[in-house]
């Protein structure tokens, strides 16, 4: 696989990329899902998702090089990812889109233990500064009462664990694997996993979804291209964090689409999830000039 130099510029570049198209797919999804299950969503997702990327995968030398020498570690990244994307797809229908994403940011805490834990990166004094400015910023915008979850929180606080899981098992395929390649992998071995639990519940797609369904393939495949090509450049602990600018565009998406409340206290953590992005980035960027 070529190595590619490290760059932060690149990696916010596509980071952006994936916030777009992620905010994209909440609403999307959560149209989808309100007639459609889940499982089902899931499986339409990743077929025809197969077939958005044929394209990229004929100008990287077609199926023929799509093979891979690490056919469990991909295996077991996408059963976390689809089980954690399952739980994201349940909260979307819960909770409001804000509160969705913003628990789903308990997601930098879990990614940087275990980035530190596997795959040998520094957790350090700015970048922890960075993950406590976007929780408290995050923590804000939520609010909830003392001692009180209510499902749909479960159902997104499954999810953050299970994506931070997967974010770790990424940066770690993508050493010994392309990312075209990455992106086949998880969407045949999702489209396996999933076939039974989706044909139990399968209906007949209405014409008027079909729209929403498509637009949940290609924001859900493109999606991690982009987040995948901007572990390339950055290290776990500096591109997460960069996906807090995700919950006030997650926020302002539900105000104006869904009449979700925004207030003060939504500006004030929008605001230091701002500047948590800015230190992480101001202290990567000194870094590599050192």
């Amino acid at each position: 696989m070529t190595t590619l130099a490290p760059s932060n510029l690149k990696a916010a570049f596509w980071m952006a990329g994936w916030i777009t198209l992620m905010l994209c797919m909440a609403v999307v999804g959560r149209e989808v899902t309100r007639e459609l299950n889940a499982f089902q969503v899931m499986e339409l997702r990743a077929l025809i998702g197969l077939v958005l990327i044929y394209p990229l995968i004929h100008m990287h030398g077609g199926l023929k090089s799509m093979g891979t020498a690490f056919p469990l570690r991909h295996l077991g990244r996408n059963i976390v990812h689809y089980c954690a994307q399952y739980s994201w797809f349940v909260a979307l229908g819960l909770i409001p889109l804000a509160q969705v994403v913003s628990i789903e940011f308990t997601m930098p805490i879990w990614t940087a233990i275990l980035a530190v834990s596997f795959l040998g990166e520094r957790l350090n004094a700015w970048k922890i500064a960075a993950i406590v400015f976007g929780l408290l910023g995050v923590w804000m915008i939520v609010r909830p009462e003392a001692g009180r979850i209510d499902p749909g929180q479960a159902w997104a606080l499954a999810s953050s664990i299970g994506f931070a899981v997967s974010v770790v098992m990424i940066k770690a395929l993508t050493r010994t694997d392309s990312v075209i390649r990455i992106l086949f992998w998880m969407l045949i071995i999702q489209a396996i996993i999933g076939a039974i639990p989706a044909y139990l519940v399968w209906q007949p797609v209405p014409a008027h979804l079909w729209g929403f369904v498509v637009a949940v393939a290609f924001c859900g495949t493109f999606s991690h291209y982009c987040m995948t090509r901007a572990m390339l450049y950055a290290d776990a602990t500096v591109v997460v964090p960069m996906d807090f600018l995700r919950v006030p565009a997650t926020a302002i998406a539900g105000w104006l689409i869904y009449a979700e409340g925004i207030d003060l206290f939504t500006v004030a953590g929008a605001s230091l999830i701002l500047l948590g992005n800015l230190l992480n980035l101001k202290q990567a960027g000194t870094a590599r000039v050192r």
